[in-house]
């Protein structure tokens, strides 16, 4: 597998697409912000596991079939979960059978569909590619409020989702020293 090179405009482009989520999340601009240590020291490890999880992904999906890949992450979250709140807990908690039919379409389409989406991008993607173009959760996420819920969409959000924009954009232009180094010669008739 070839290594993943980096250059001037996939920096640029992941510096933009921090700055545009930063923007257009609230982080600048929103007034009185406060840090929490517990709150920072989560969002570092989940940034770090967020990385390694593309980096690695991609690796793993140059190799192994993406449903398998699929199955595997999500038989070891399941795992997981099934220790941090066992299943005799939920069953206490006597579920209808409305709220279980709930809970499996909420399952199936806010976790399957979006994990198998990303897996197929990530097999196809260069890592830097697909962390940027997944900045684009947080500009979805806040389109979508405001056009089903009326939410109000902020002169900084919107500046904020074009710079997101704008890096998916630059990071998915062909690089130029890719270009120069090929020769294309045409046949002669």
């Amino acid at each position: 597998m070839p290594a993943i090179r980096t250059s001037p405009r996939k920096i640029a482009a992941v510096v933009l697409s921090v700055a545009g989520c930063a923007l257009a999340v609230g982080l600048v601009g929103a007034g009185a912000f406060r840090m929490d240590a517990v709150g920072v020291t989560a969002a570092l490890l989940a940034a770090f596991s967020f990385a390694f999880y593309n980096v690695g992904g991609h690796t793993v999906l140059a190799r192994y079939d993406r449903w398998k890949v699929l199955l595997w992450v999500l038989a070891s979250a399941a795992t997981f979960w099934i220790f941090v709140n066992p299943p005799w807990k939920i069953l206490a908690a006597h579920y209808s059978r409305e709220q279980w039919g709930f809970m499996l379409a909420f399952s199936l389409v806010s976790v399957l569909g979006p994990f198998s989406c990303y897996f197929a991008g990530l097999q196809y993607l260069e890592p830097t590619r697909a962390v940027v173009a997944s900045c684009l959760e947080p500009v979805f996420s806040i389109v979508i409020a405001a056009i089903a819920l009326d939410e109000l969409l902020r002169p900084l959000q919107t500046l904020g989702i074009v710079v997101v924009l704008v890096a998916i954009v630059l990071i998915q232009l062909p690089e130029r020293a890719a270009q120069a180094g090929e020769l294309i010669v045409e046949p002669i008739e």
